[in-house]
């Protein structure tokens, strides 16, 4: 940056988020890669580290970058397209981007179906069931919380076969369900909650798309029900016809 730049009067913090932005958009910090430390950025720009983290700051609010703790901050990935399908797969849509699908148990525990729940499983109210909390990532990147839930009679031990094969389609495999289908999705806009915006690495405040939805069996029967929160920044829903 020049001098003539930097004692311009836009703000020093602006400028460097400027440039680091100018820097993504051209391929010098491609997507997914770690940025450059605090102290390589600030020797850049001659500035002080106090600009080079509110200018980071900025661009992490805007959703370009994101820091991880202990690791550094890298540029944030470009949203992902994902088709709403009836069927719809995270391994599938992340493995056909080129990226690893990956899937992390956060929490598993026993539940009891509200009336709502009961509902979406076809289950009586009060019917036991597990619950699994889950995140899913693309790569490195975060892309969604999910909270699901099944029935405890039907899929015993589903928290400990989802802890060791991470992935609800290989957890339905391991109880002989080869195929499953999509009955119903919606989809509502929310602002993340502390925990969820922890988990997904995203700044307090941002917002999330939540989808709630119901995977049944080829015969109808309703296997799963779910709510997933995924970081609006990083998707893209698709929906497909037909």
């Amino acid at each position: 940056m020049s001098t003539q730049d930097m004692a311009s009067g836009v703000a020093l913090w602006r400028q460097v988020a400027d440039g680091i932005e100018r820097a993504i958009a051209d391929g010098t910090y491609p997507s997914g890669e770690r940025l450059p430390g605090e102290i390589e950025i600030a020797e850049t720009y001659r500035v002080n580290r106090h600009t080079v983290r509110r200018a980071l700051a900025v661009l992490a609010e805007r959703g370009l970058v994101r820091a991880e703790r202990g690791s550094g901050t890298y540029v944030e990935a470009q949203r992902l397209a994902y088709p709403l399908r009836s069927r719809t797969r995270f391994s599938e849509i992340v493995g056909a981007v080129g990226q690893e699908p990956r899937g992390q148990l956060i929490e598993a525990s026993d539940d009891v179906a509200t009336r709502e729940l009961a509902k979406e499983l076809g289950l009586k109210a009060g019917a036991p069931l597990i619950r699994i909390e889950a995140l899913r990532l693309a790569d490195r990147t975060p892309i969604c919380v999910s909270t699901s839930w099944l029935s405890a009679e039907r899929f015993p031990r589903a928290g400990e076969i989802f802890a060791s094969v991470r992935s609800m389609t290989k957890l339905l495999a391991h109880y002989g369900i080869r195929d499953y289908r999509r009955a119903s999705t919606r989809i509502t806009a929310a602002i993340a909650d502390a925990t969820d915006a922890a988990r997904l690495g995203l700044a307090l405040g941002r917002p999330v798309l939540v989808v709630d939805a119901t995977d049944v069996d080829t015969g109808g029967t309703p296997l799963v029900t779910k709510r997933a929160r995924f970081a609006a920044e990083r998707v893209e829903f698709v929906v497909e016809n037909g």
